[in-house]
């Protein structure tokens, strides 16, 4: 005997009332937000979340039924997927409007404005193509014979419940191990972050306003994903070593610390759904009818306009903002320390161990100095090193002392037991020394 297949094929036509069940509360909630009288102010965090459980389970349904590899199932069960992406892009959205006050920016009154102005306009794009893409789904169910509720929910259940009652706040703070190292490589992790996008945004500016050679060129759901991964990291060193803990009451600038870093994330989980609708849904990525309908029912001009002008443009901005917060406390954090180094051989400190040093001490961005009998030379300065070297090569010595930030002198040091790369190559532990010197 033949073993029996384990999927079992059902007709069209026994799919349908299974269908008409499945989607029933789909329906009946959709209704609920068409029937909103204004969209850009009444549709709130709640409505969101409920669209989007019901936008899953009905797509989660038509996936396990083989509904898009089916010719008759295909096109609804894409028009169900485009409208999710869409609705978790808006619920992002509205959640950086409703938690934007308590994320303690240091945003300009002026600033503040035209972001909310911003996240409005972004707001009155999504809701009316959710609801053209909610239309198209009707008309292709219809003609699938689908008969759906015209019944709505209670629009009453989307409001959000305003809390205005708190439990004291008699929780003892957590005793953890102050790690400034720990500390430190958070803020410089936001750093090496804001790099990152600080050289997307070059390459975006070289595009001009071509939106559509930036989206996917520079700004992909793939390149979404990789920084807000980072990103991510860095909240969850925040999480685990600061938040909860006396040092945050010690230093109440983290807190607006940690709000940029909410700022972030969120924009670029606006990002990632809005990309991925483009590069999944629209009808220049991926050929076909139902890509060509689903053009027509979104401005794919207006939605590139939100990748790049809104979401990307402000994550510049917040991680500008929040990079610089973080390079004012991490002075709060960093260590001063001396080490006595030796000199490089044979030449001592002339153009090329200077260079190095000073591309040490800026990529760091800190402070250091070479302490010469009591006299201070700027390690940063190339010419102020090459006066401090005529200085040691006069009264031979064979050792100076370097006094600073500990992050610096730390790489100095691994130089330093290199010979200042004399007649070694760059160490790996320094080999950022290699692109920071092609671009010096």
């Amino acid at each position: 005997m033949e073993p029996k297949s384990l999927t079992q094929i059902i007709s069209e036509e026994e799919f349908l009332p299974l269908v008409k069940e499945a989607g029933e509360q789909f329906f009946k909630t959709f209704n609920a937000f068409a029937s909103l009288p204004d969209k850009k102010h009444d549709a709130t965090r709640k409505c969101y979340s409920n669209l989007i459980q019901q936008a899953e389970l009905l797509e989660s349904f038509m996936d396990e039924h083989g509904a898009r590899q089916n010719k008759t199932w295909a096109f609804f069960t894409e028009y169900v997927a485009s409208i999710r992406n869409l609705v978790i892009a808006a619920f992002y959205i509205r959640h950086l409007m409703d938690r934007y006050p308590f994320y303690n920016l240091r945003d300009s009154d002026e600033h503040k404005k035209r972001f909310f102005k911003e996240t409005q306009a972004a707001l009155e794009f999504l809701n009316p193509s959710i609801l053209n893409l909610y239309e198209e789904c009707l008309r292709a169910g219809k003609k699938n014979n689908l008969e759906f509720s015209v019944d709505a929910v209670d629009p009453d259940q989307f409001s959000e419940v305003e809390v205005n009652k708190q439990l004291p706040k008699n929780a003892e703070d957590e005793q953890i191990k102050e790690d400034e190292d720990r500390i430190i490589d958070m803020f410089e992790k936001m750093g090496n972050v804001a790099a990152m996008m600080e050289d997307m945004n070059a390459r975006i500016k070289l595009k001009g306003g071509d939106l559509k050679r930036i989206v996917p060129e520079i700004i992909d759901e793939k390149k979404a994903r990789m920084v807000m991964s980072l990103v991510h990291s860095v909240q969850s060193e925040f999480d685990t070593y600061i938040k909860g803990t006396y040092i945050q009451k010690k230093h109440e600038e983290l807190k607006n610390f940690r709000g940029y870093i909410s700022m972030l994330l969120h924009l670029l989980e606006v990002t990632i759904w809005l990309t991925h609708f483009y590069e999944r849904h629209e009808d220049e990525i991926r050929q076909g009818e139902c890509k060509r309908i689903i053009s027509t029912l979104v401005n794919k001009n207006e939605l590139l306009n939100q990748v790049v002008n809104f979401c990307f443009k402000n994550c510049i901005f917040y991680i500008r903002e929040g990079n610089l917060l973080g390079k004012e406390l991490l002075k709060k954090f960093v260590k001063t320390v001396r080490y006595e180094l030796p000199i490089p051989t044979p030449l001592g400190f002339h153009a090329r161990p200077s260079t190095y040093i000073s591309l040490i001490v800026r990529k760091h961005n800190a402070d250091a100095f070479l302490v010469l009998d009591n006299e201070k030379f700027d390690a940063r300065s190339v010419m102020s090193l090459l006066q401090a070297g005529g200085a040691v090569a006069d009264k031979g010595y064979q050792t100076v002392v370097f006094e600073g930030d500990k992050r610096v002198l730390d790489d100095l040091k691994i130089l330093a037991d290199h010979n200042y790369c004399e007649d070694k190559n760059v160490p790996a532990e320094l080999s950022y020394l290699k692109s920071m010197r092609e671009t010096a």
